[in-house]
């Protein structure tokens, strides 16, 4: 599987959006919308990146009841985009119905991920605010193998769990795993972190990379020592 570094464009309007992406002249980042960008802008950015050539992984997170999931992807799939998630705690049933909902008329349908544990989240956080005593590992281990029994095409982990990930799933199960930074930045809220070049030799197969790119003072520049280090390019 070819490996691909997916710009988080975490900012909180159109116009700051496209500023960045206007930096990539004659290049087209896979990017990613999260909740912030979305939430500000509504639909019409998803279409707007779409129409500019970018790949989109839109990243909501759902985690509901699966009727509501299963509408709500059923409105997302209209948004043509290339992949998007829930979350792994909502349960198999949530899963499966996410597939459903996000499933087309003519059978095709976005990739679909489950995010297995935030990385911002550790051993103690989950143990102390969320009340799960197994190891990290286990518990993503775990969430991914319900995530595959679903019928989903993969997980967000960190780096440090996609190895065994792949071990258990299979090499096609898709590991998207943020939590990247370079050498030389600061972790900030991240917990569960790898550079570059590390989670190549981890096995991820797509890393997120918001802040160490879009708040670089050359983000070109950092972005194309992104791909160097991941993907060889």
């Amino acid at each position: 599987m070819a490996k691909d570094v997916i710009v988080a464009c975490d900012f909180s309007c159109a116009e700051k959006t496209y500023e960045f992406l206007g930096l990539f002249r004659g290049e087209k980042p896979f990017v990613k919308i999260g909740m912030e960008l979305f939430y500000a802008e509504g639909p019409q950015i998803v279409r707007e990146i779409k129409k500019r050539g970018h790949r989109i992984f839109l990243d909501l997170k759902l985690h509901d009841i699966p009727n509501t999931v299963k509408k709500t992807m059923a409105v997302l799939s209209g948004l043509d985009v290339d992949m998007t998630n829930v979350h792994a705690a909502g349960t198999v049933n949530m899963m499966k119905a996410a597939i459903e909902g996000l499933t087309r008329a003519d059978g095709t349908r976005p990739l679909l991920i489950a995010v297995t544990q935030l990385t911002s989240t550790d051993q103690r956080s989950m143990e102390e605010d969320l009340w799960i005593e197994k190891p990290m590992g286990k518990v993503v281990e775990h969430y991914a193998d319900n995530a595959r029994k679903a019928g989903l095409d993969g997980v967000v982990c960190s780096p440090l769990e996609a190895k065994t990930v792949h071990a258990l799933c299979g090499n096609n199960f898709i590991t998207v795993t943020p939590g990247v930074r370079f050498e030389e930045n600061a972790k900030g809220d991240q917990k569960r972190v790898m550079t570059p070049a590390q989670a190549r030799a981890a096995g991820s197969d797509y890393i997120v990379m918001g802040r160490p790119i879009t708040e670089a003072d050359d983000p070109v520049k950092a972005y194309s020592k992104a791909k160097k280090e991941f993907a060889g390019e």
